[in-house]
């Protein structure tokens, strides 16, 4: 009998100090930091660290929401796009191999200028949209939201514009679709009446 109330002691005992210890989110620096130390440490940063969440538009729930749904590394801050951008995005190139593509990710009310995939033949783009909220728009045309999960094809030579909506975070993989002549023409930004006004 006393065996068994000094086990249950030392077990409520236990409890209450695992209870007092502050619990750290992280993306993995724990587990990954002998095998991958600096993507685990950019990951944690990046995706769980104060200098990405200080919007504080963004309500606890949502922020964890994204956090949830993001299984692809952000990335370093979109610098070289940077001037075709309105808002902060980051770029995590995934992969250069048969098709090239990126995990690119929006902070709320991020989006690019309009541009234009052009191509002699094939080219275009195609969107994955990953985690968060965000819209598509080919010009002419209605927006269309993205979701995790959305695909959106975009053919070469067509005029459009993608981003996070104005209140969440949004990621998608960026597939460039192989073809000839291909480049990219940055155009003017998207008009701010028509982004506020989704």
């Amino acid at each position: 009998m006393k065996k068994l109330i000094l086990t249950a002691l030392i077990g409520v005992l236990s409890l209450n100090v695992m209870a007092q210890q502050k619990i750290l989110q992280t993306a993995g620096q724990t587990q990954l930091g002998d095998f991958a130390p600096q993507f685990a440490e950019l990951n944690d940063k990046v995706l769980f660290g104060p200098e990405v969440w200080n919007d504080s538009t963004l309500s606890l729930h949502d922020r964890e929401r994204f956090q949830q749904e993001m299984i692809f590394p952000i990335g370093e801050p979109n610098t070289a796009y940077a001037q075709y951008f309105v808002g902060n995005s980051y770029l995590a190139p995934l992969s250069a191999a048969q098709i090239p593509f990126s995990n690119v990710t929006f902070e709320p009310g991020c989006r690019n200028n309009w541009h234009i995939h052009k191509a002699t033949s094939g080219g275009g783009q195609m969107l994955v949209g990953v985690a968060g909220r965000g819209w598509y728009q080919e010009e002419g045309k209605p927006a269309v939201e993205i979701l995790p999960g959305t695909v959106i094809h975009i053919p070469a030579n067509v005029k459009h514009w993608h981003g996070a909506a104005k209140d969440s975070w949004f990621a998608h993989l960026a597939f460039s679709v192989p073809g000839e002549n291909t480049s990219n023409e940055w155009l003017e930004p998207v008009d701010e009446a028509t982004y506020f006004a989704l």
